[in-house]
């Protein structure tokens, strides 16, 4: 990709997160190693929350605030999230109705499904969408706060209130909430609003030796000291979360070359139809072949189909969905666009108003000027009345 506003080492970040979400899923699935494996789940999707707000102050933080701009934000996230969502949706939903199957994140009944398909439901991965959709919601107001400070200072200091009434509250993580994870959203859409300003600071290889070590001590640190931090879910970890992201935006020598590397960028492709298929994948591949092969080889091969069937889903659901419903939005947008609001059309018939007075009150001016001067010459009349017919 050679976008200008591309980072390659953000791509390698995603990819290593959704492969510690798959990882964390593994003992849920193959009941042998379930105590065997060490889960970073909840840190890999505090980064991609981290991560999000990131982008979406990097991408859209120093654009100009329009109704235009905003409606083409909002269609482009629908784009990108909801289709391929509901694709898993509708598979987890059908795997759940299947007798005898056990699946082992279920969607439950009519109710449920319908939670999930209005972006409300919790069942497995699925808990982390509503989240991320809200701050989608949430975004246009914080984008005003990004681009004049100054103008929504109050604002700007009501999330910093919700962020501190957060983090004294200890709110839980998991949940469908934004409330709680939105210290999370915000520090990297601060990052991401700074990322710009950092331009002429060019990292060291030190820095990138720092920026890998940070990444491993932030998935590593409560299994290493379980009675340091029990809990992940917190301002700190929303704070680490972003400094991190920011490191890795910078892309220091070392960490770009692990995280920019071409096999992990390719995961970070794929990372969102990774993130939601991989659970029923794996769950297929164990039920059709757990009584042909040994579990660690059943393993690979469940991790391999799950990557291979991400890249598919990719491919055939996500990016065409993407490029439907956006090229559809364009083709479409001025329809929308060229509608005036209540507020817009009064303001509209305003100035008109005002224009048509100070052209008659030119006219009438013309018109007396041209009175007193009626003796003077026929010149000077003719050219008032060509005046006139201007006006």
């Amino acid at each position: 990709m050679n976008r200008p506003d591309y980072i390659p080492s953000l791509d390698g970040l995603r990819g290593i997160a959704a492969l510690l979400v798959v990882q964390a899923h593994v003992g849920l699935i193959f009941a042998g190693t379930s105590a065997h494996v060490t889960t970073m789940g909840s840190e890999a999707v505090g980064l991609f929350f981290a991560l999000s707000g990131f982008l979406m102050a990097h991408l859209y933080g120093s654009r100009p605030v329009t109704r235009e701009s905003v409606l083409d934000f909002l269609v482009s996230r629908f784009a990108r999230i909801y289709p391929v969502y509901l694709a898993a949706v509708l598979l987890v939903a059908m795997l759940s109705g299947i007798q005898n199957l056990d699946f082992v994140q279920p969607i439950t009944g009519a109710t449920d499904f319908l939670r999930h398909v209005l972006l409300l439901g919790s069942s497995g991965v699925f808990w982390s969408i509503p989240p991320e959709i809200q701050f989608y919601l949430l975004f246009p107001i914080l984008w005003l706060c990004l681009a004049r400070p100054q103008r929504y200072s109050g604002v700007i200091v009501g999330f910093a209130v919700i962020v501190v009434v957060d983090g004294l509250l200890e709110l839980p993580g998991p949940g469908i909430l934004l409330v709680s994870k939105l210290p999370y959203f915000l520090f990297g859409a601060l990052a991401g609003r700074m990322h710009s300003y950092w331009d002429r600071w060019t990292p060291s290889a030190l820095t990138g030796i720092l920026t890998l070590f940070l990444l491993v001590v932030f998935f590593t640190y409560r299994n290493l000291a379980p009675d340091f931090s029990p809990e992940f879910w917190s301002l700190q970890s929303a704070a680490a979360a972003a400094v991190i992201v920011a490191l890795v935006a910078r892309q220091p020598p070392i960490a770009a070359h692990v995280l920019a590397a071409a096999p992990v960028r390719f995961l970070g492709t794929i990372s969102f139809s990774l993130y939601l298929f991989h659970v029923p994948i794996m769950f297929l591949v164990h039920r059709s072949f757990e009584t042909v092969m040994p579990e660690p080889a059943l393993i690979a091969v469940a991790l391999f189909v799950a990557v291979g069937g991400a890249w598919f889903l990719h491919e055939t659901i996500e990016v065409p969905s993407r490029r439907l419903l956006v090229g559809f939005w364009q083709h479409h947008r001025w329809r929308v666009t060229a509608r005036k609001t209540p507020a817009e059309q009064v303001e509209r018939a305003i100035l008109d108003l005002q224009e048509t007075e100070k052209r008659l009150l030119s006219g009438a001016a013309s018109v007396t000027a041209g009175e007193l001067r009626e003796g003077t010459g026929g010149d000077v009349i003719q050219d008032d009345g060509d005046e006139k017919r201007r006006a």
